[in-house]
């Protein structure tokens, strides 16, 4: 019943560790290639905003789409013709009033099409009036497709050393040391069950010397029992 009782709990403690790494893998993998993804392509193309499949993720820094948008979201961006976009339409652009790197993400209120140049005019919702400058079709960066509430705050706070930390070294720390774990529980796992065998092979041993030393006793006693007869 003790054995049993090992066995069990060994299984169930196998059983979480795998679980969790099941976890762990989904859940820390995907954010460590696209960590890793977007850090490279940064750094090698410096005048692009770095995009994965297409999809461009962005920080928002200010209220100008707000309620709709909010500062410190995270906005999923996706690469999109100019020649796509329609009126009311959420994009992404490098600001024409800014240095060329800045990325503004306004609303399209009006397309323009001058001398065959397209263009855009924008505004955010949360602002008074239009941008003032209208956006050429070659600073187009994407349409806005979705949001995560909250997730810029995170996503700036891995592009610090300490997020760097969290965020790359933790989870390959956490990926290792997980299935260190789970080998040194499979490896108990089976001393314990190797263990049990050999203990139950050496108390069926025992049995059978019994049981063969008992029959050895009866049948001296039987011959005593016949001699003392004759």
């Amino acid at each position: 019943m003790k054995q049993n009782n090992n066995k069990e709990k060994t299984g169930a403690v196998h059983k979480t560790a795998t679980i969790i790494g099941a976890i762990l893998c989904v859940i820390l993998l995907p954010i460590l290639i696209i960590n890793i993804t977007l850090i490279v392509r940064s750094y090698v193309n410096q005048d692009e905003v770095p995009s994965v499949g297409g999809y461009l993720p962005m920080i928002v820094l200010t209220d100008s789409m707000y309620p709709d948008i909010k500062s410190g979201d995270l906005i999923i961006c996706h690469t999109i013709d100019a020649g796509d976009v329609k009126e009311k339409d959420v994009i992404a652009f490098f600001d024409p009033a800014g240095n060329g790197s800045s990325v503004v993400t306004h609303r399209v209120v009006e397309i323009v099409n001058e001398d065959g140049k397209l263009s855009f005019r924008t505004k955010g919702d949360n602002n008074n009036t239009e941008d003032t400058d209208l956006v050429p079709a070659e600073n187009l960066v994407g349409i806005y497709r979705a949001r995560i509430a909250g997730a810029g705050n995170i996503a700036m706070f891995m592009q610090t050393t300490a997020g760097l930390i969290v965020c790359v070294v933790l989870p390959i720390i956490l990926l290792v040391g997980y299935d260190i774990i789970r080998r040194r529980v499979y490896e108990k796992k089976n001393r314990s069950d190797t263990n049990a065998l050999l203990a139950e092979l050496e108390a069926l041993k025992a049995e059978k010397a019994e049981r063969a030393e008992e029959k050895g006793t009866a049948s001296v006693d039987a011959g005593t029992d016949e001699s003392s007869d004759k």
